[in-house]
């Protein structure tokens, strides 16, 4: 694990020492039943890449580490509805306090003012985080690779699963998505970003493609910026995008959607 990684983890397990001396695990079961079913984040992404559509997962998030603040005046609720009338398919809210300024209200925030699945883009290290994303509404969480043993991946897997939460997986490099692949996931990331470096290289999905069957719906993270690159993220079967920054950094994210994806909806 690289040192970035390695010190948001660090700090999620203090977090989730916090988080078990408030909630119960009595407590997240009550909250979670008051949920009612999952909207469907997994069902979603598949039914536009079976048309050969944009499955555009569109992301509200304040900051990061290795750019600081991106939107000012953030407000996850208006960027929320934004992204819905642009044609957005899911909607992913970065709810990590200390290193992206976020906060799970964020999220429930979103959830009752749009109608688009919501994934939790969180650092999950702990079931504890995946039955409060359940108990919060999210419909879907993030399991990074890089941050994950494997007895701890599958023991988080599992429990997303038990919990009817649909789960992204994360991955970067071929062993990580070899690793990913036993579990038939519906949804796998592949995060253009080198962790170590911040770099983006959208190469990294491409090369990714021959080694995963199409039976999995690959969602390309980070580097998505111009037409051409959708373009080429589409003339390699790759439909479903994870796009944060492009949009967080115009005044106005559900234009820069339209913009990017509107006159791209099918391939060519």
């Amino acid at each position: 694990m690289n040192s970035i990684l390695h010190t948001i983890a660090e700090h999620k397990k203090i977090e989730v020492l916090n988080l078990k001396k408030v909630f119960s695990l009595n407590a997240f079961e009550e909250l979670i039943s008051e949920q009612g079913d999952c909207r469907g984040f997994a069902d979603a992404v598949e039914e536009r890449v079976k048309a050969k559509s944009a499955a555009v997962i569109a992301e509200c998030k304040k900051a990061s580490p290795s750019k600081g603040v991106i939107k000012e005046n953030y407000s996850p609720k208006s960027i929320a509805i934004e992204y819905e009338e642009a044609g957005a398919c899911c909607i992913s809210v970065l709810t990590d306090e200390s290193f992206f300024q976020g906060k799970i209200e964020d999220l429930q925030e979103v959830k009752a003012h749009c109608l688009l699945p919501v994934i939790r883009k969180d650092f999950v290290v702990d079931a504890a985080q995946i039955y409060h994303s359940r108990a919060m509404g999210a419909d879907c969480i993030l399991l990074i690779m890089a941050m994950l043993g494997k007895q701890q991946f599958n023991e988080l897997y599992m429990c997303a699963k038990e919990l009817g939460v649909d789960i992204l997986i994360e991955t970067h490099t071929l062993s990580e998505i070899d690793i990913a692949q036993a579990y038939k996931p519906r949804l796998l990331g592949i995060n253009n970003r080198d962790l170590k470096t911040f770099e983006v290289d959208l190469q990294i999905t491409f090369e990714a493609m021959p080694y995963i069957p199409p039976e999995i719906i690959v969602v390309t993270e980070s580097g998505i910026k111009t037409q051409q690159d959708v373009r080429k993220m589409y003339s390699n079967g790759v439909y479903s995008f994870l796009v944060g920054e492009a949009f967080m950094s115009q005044p106005s994210p559900g234009k820069e959607l339209r913009q990017l994806f509107g006159d791209l909806s099918l391939a060519s």
